[in-house]
């Protein structure tokens, strides 16, 4: 960065883990770090003033208490493309700016969506706890499962990752509809007007809409219901959107065949209940996790932090 960023730099605070390309940065360019623990008080009560933009991550986000412990805040630059964990609406009322990572971790996202639906519906993990436990030694037969090709799939969220999804999923010749708030122009795909509509005519849903309070329990009882005894629930999205009371229960009774999981509403916990369903597939919010795509996510974040301390915009601001 240029030495005016770098001087400005004194103004960065840090919340949280971080990558390490994007620690290393800050670390060079002199920025405060806000301490774990009872020690933030202390830290915020002495520095908090001076701070005006705040590193952090999807996980950890910036909420109304620590907004109002930095007076000056400008901007919040975040590490991912969601940003549930920050407080929108202070930021919105504060006129703090927020940037996220998007388009560089859809096709990572995307591939885990796809990859999920097809270890789900094909029982790969499961098939492979069965050969390790020696089942298939014994002489036990796997049951069949179920064709990836030709599957009907909804998708719910038909933005960046959710087209990537689609565009994946035609190579298995899918047939894919979606719902998303609005209609989505120059797309072929069926619309859907509600999820539980979406889940009724399709053989497996896949949730790529965004977290947050609108979309808080979007996969509810009912729409789980809608998808069926044969339907496949896949979530690469937020935790919170899928009721996981309501998943636990549709799965206990059978109301569907199998869900595939890369997110939950409490991570890193997951609910005990999950562990049970050997038609569940957990992962451990690993969408974007590959070394390219987490540097990629680095370079934009550092591209975003550079760019406000030296004219005060950013690359790829979030509209809030």
């Amino acid at each position: 960065m240029a030495t005016s960023s770098a001087r400005a730099a004194n103004g960065v605070l840090q919340v949280g883990p971080l990558h390490p390309t994007v620690e290393r940065e800050l670390t060079t360019l002199g920025a405060r770090r806000l301490p774990d623990g009872p020690d933030a008080a202390q830290f915020l009560a002495a520095q908090g003033e001076h701070v005006t933009v705040v590193v952090t991550s999807g996980g950890t986000g910036v909420d109304a208490g620590l907004m109002a412990a930095l007076p000056k805040l400008a901007a919040i630059i975040n590490f991912g493309v969601g940003y549930d964990a920050t407080d929108v609406d202070a930021a919105r009322a504060r006129g703090v700016a927020l940037s996220n990572t998007p388009d560089v971790l859809t096709d990572c996202v995307a591939d885990i969506a796809v990859g999920g639906l097809i270890d789900a519906v094909r029982g790969l993990s499961a098939a492979d706890r069965f050969v390790r436990r020696g089942e298939w030694a014994d002489g036990g037969r796997f049951p069949l499962m179920t064709r990836v090709t030709g599957m009907r799939v909804g998708i719910l969220g038909l933005g960046r990752i959710g087209l990537a999804v689609a565009r994946r999923l035609e190579g298995f010749d899918a047939r894919i509809s979606y719902h998303s708030r609005n209609q989505v122009a120059g797309v072929s795909y069926a619309y859907a007007a509600t999820p539980a509509e979406l889940a009724r005519d399709a053989d497996a849903v896949i949730v790529t809409t965004p977290g947050g309070a609108a979309t808080r329990g979007l996969v509810s009882a009912e729409v789980l219901d809608a998808l069926g005894p044969r339907g496949y629930l896949v979530n690469v999205a937020r935790g919170s959107v899928v009721d996981e009371q309501a998943l636990v229960a549709a799965l206990s009774a059978g109301r569907i065949a199998g869900a595939a999981l890369d997110v939950f509403e409490a991570e890193p916990q997951v609910p005990a209940a999950l562990m049970d369903f050997d038609s569940v597939v957990l992962l451990p919010h690993i969408g974007s996790g590959t070394h390219e795509t987490r540097e990629a996510m680095a370079q934009l974040v550092l591209r975003n932090l550079q760019q406000f301390l030296t004219d005060g915009t950013l690359v790829t601001p979030v509209r809030l």
